[in-house]
């Protein structure tokens, strides 16, 4: 899932526009993007293209990122949403184990009553510095966690701290992804508001690359492009990945433990890395021999 485009629930006009998109997933928002008078209509409308089988076969991931635990609304969202075809819930500022594990038992209970044979997963929105100091626990407190979110906005705002702080930037998502690694879960990158710096946006992208998350978030369709290139591997990290999973082969049958690839020692890591890599190419059709 390189780029996870945002979708207003409240502009049912839009849906089938996003289904159309180039993004690898779609993320039907209820929080931020629909104001508190219009949480219960914007349900309603969701739930409705969810039963209709709107997303039937839809190329994309299909998530919902509901209201937070602590909030009215999120009963009620789980209910509405946990729906045949819907991939994953995303769940906003978790402060607990235990606000994953109502989650969790929230869409067990929905997904009965709705007839949902394939568990639905959990993102969690690490937005707040509790959740990032428990980032590796909470993703850890049930099997239906799939992923973790960094929420940069809603992390800094708060505290006073700038957004676009190099180093305040890259520390945190350093956080967040060793918390991800320890879980054995994907780290998945923030949202970058300021939509006409396209190079801002790619800069972010490059990095969140670099330290292995698995794609990043759109809140315009605009950006969907630079995050479809920048998480695609790249043709000489293909034909790289092709000899150390060749060499890997030779010394098995030789019984070598490590072996030198481009003048490089290879092991074990590299090469479950270099799997990553082909099994990423192959999924988007890319020559992955």
């Amino acid at each position: 899932m390189r780029s996870k485009l945002f979708v207003p629930a409240s502009r049912p006009e839009l849906f089938s526009k996003a289904l159309a998109s180039a993004a690898d997933g779609l993320c039907f928002d209820l929080e931020d993007a629909v104001v508190p008078v219009r949480k219960a209509e914007a349900r309603d409308r969701l739930a409705d293209f969810l039963r209709s089988g709107g997303v039937a076969g839809a190329r994309q991931k299909i998530i919902v990122r509901i209201n937070a635990t602590s909030t009215p609304h999120f009963a009620d969202d789980i209910r509405a949403v946990a729906q045949p075809g819907v991939d994953v819930v995303n769940l906003p500022k978790p402060r607990s184990v235990d606000d994953v594990r109502a989650a969790a038992a929230a869409l067990q209970q929905a997904e009965q009553a709705h007839g949902v044979h394939a568990p639905i997963g959990l993102l969690l929105n690490i937005e707040e510095p509790v959740a990032l100091r428990l980032a590796a626990e909470l993703a850890a407190a049930s099997p239906r966690v799939v992923g973790l979110q960094m929420g940069l906005g809603d992390m800094f705002e708060p505290l006073g701290m700038a957004r676009r702080d190099a180093i305040s930037v890259q520390a945190t998502m350093f956080a967040l992804r060793m918390a991800a690694g320890e879980a054995g879960v994907y780290a998945y990158d923030s949202a970058f508001a300021d939509i006409a710096d396209v190079a801002g946006y790619r800069a972010e992208a490059e990095l969140a690359r670099r330290m292995g998350f698995l794609g990043k978030t759109c809140i315009h369709p605009s950006q969907v492009a630079i995050a479809n290139d920048v998480f695609r591997p790249t043709d000489a990290e293909i034909a790289h990945a092709r000899k150390v999973l060749q060499a890997a082969r030779e010394a098995d049958a030789s019984g070598a433990g490590a072996y030198v690839v481009d003048g490089k020692m290879v092991d074990a890591p590299f090469v479950a890395r270099a799997e990553r890599i082909v099994a990423s190419a192959r999924a988007l059709d890319l020559p992955a021999g």
